[in-house]
Order: structure tokens, then sequence, then C-alpha cells
């Protein structure tokens, strides 16, 4: 982890052994696929070309710290992958289930799911219309905290969470939440962790009812 611009720099190789383990390789083919079919057909923005391992793969990293051991864990509007691929990547432990509504969407995670051989389940639907209860769901930048409990909710199991990778907007965002849905259901905790030169923030909102 680099906190300053005085900070080594670290071959993504070597990055990718400290992360993943065994399943280094993998990581690194998932961020070629990232930046190459990824980039052709869409998912990723062309400016992002330089910055996958560390904007999209490493930033993912802090969230697979927060699972339980063996837990289910629900991807939603999972896009490319992100963060329910690297999630899955690095914590083998987990039983993850990639949610995303778009088909062309679909259809690069499955690609991606065979080339790299992970037994992860895709599902094309919204959230909305989705079923099934789950430990943990996950999103990364999908919809303001107030929507995106709203679209959620139903699919978190009791004692389980929402874990939701935020930016700079995520206090106001929460204190949003807290006001129109106030707290009886839920416990509001943000974790605020320094990544490489800038803060990762990640609102964990607890079901407790």
């Amino acid at each position: 982890m680099c906190r300053g611009t005085s900070c080594l720099i670290v071959p993504r190789e070597t990055r990718a052994v400290e992360l993943f383990g065994e399943r280094a390789e993998k990581a690194l083919r998932y961020a070629d696929l990232l930046k190459n079919e990824g980039i052709e057909r869409g998912l990723i923005g062309p400016s992002e070309a330089n910055r996958i391992w560390d904007r999209h793969i490493e930033n993912c990293i802090p969230l697979t710290t927060l699972f339980t051991p063996s837990s289910s864990v629900l991807d939603v509007g999972s896009g490319a992958g992100l963060p329910g691929i690297v999630v899955a990547l690095a914590r083998p432990d987990l039983k993850v289930t990639l949610l995303e509504p778009l088909k062309r969407r679909v259809e690069f995670l499955e690609e991606v799911l065979e080339l790299l051989q992970l037994p992860l389940k895709v599902v094309h639907s919204k959230a909305e219309r989705a079923k099934g209860l789950f430990d943990h769901v996950t999103a990364r930048a999908v919809a303001p905290l107030p929507r995106l409990v709203d679209a959620t909710w139903h699919l978190v199991g009791k004692g389980g969470s929402l874990l939701a990778m935020k930016g700079e907007r995520a206090t106001l965002e929460i204190e949003a939440l807290a006001e129109e849905k106030g707290r009886k259901s839920m416990d509001i905790e943000l974790k605020e962790i320094p990544w490489q030169e800038s803060i990762s923030r990640i609102v964990i909102i607890r079901r407790i009812s």
C-alpha cells in the first residue's frame, strides 16, 4: 500500500502474488481482459487503460477483508465484474454471485468466468427483481445510498450487510439514508481506508432486524 509520492513502485506481478496468492495469474489475466476487451466493448473507459490495476483491481481489495468466512456474496450491478470478480479471486472461500441487468455486460462476465475458470454464478436481472438472501451484498458506484437500499435491502439476510464502495460524498449519502429510512433496522458504519494516494470509502449497512 502506497501513501505517498516517495513510495517505491512495486511491479504488478509482485502485487498480484501478494494479494491473490495462487490466483495471481488469473488476477493478471483479468486485468488484461479489462484493459483490452473491456475497453473495446465499452465496459471500461478508454482513459482508464493505464489505471486498470491500481484504480480498479487493487481499489477493491479493502472490501475483501470485510466478509465473514465461507459466506454468500451478491455483487449488484457487477458491470465488468468489479468488485465481484476481484472478491472471488482474493477470497476463494466465498460463494459469489454476479448480478447485472444489461445483457452485453452479462455476456462479458460469462466469457471472463469461462476464460478464468471461476465457478461463479451470473444472474441477468435488475436488483429490484432479484430473489434470494445473501450474507453480504456489494455495490461499486451503482446508486446513491437511499436508492441502493431500496433496490437491494430485500436481498440482505438478517444479520447480513450491504457493502457499498463510495467516493467523497459518502458521508452526505449516509445522512440522507438515515434521514429517509431511519436506523431501526440497520446499523451504519463508514470505513475510510488509506489506499495509495487517496481514500477508499466503504459504507457498511448491517441488517439487524
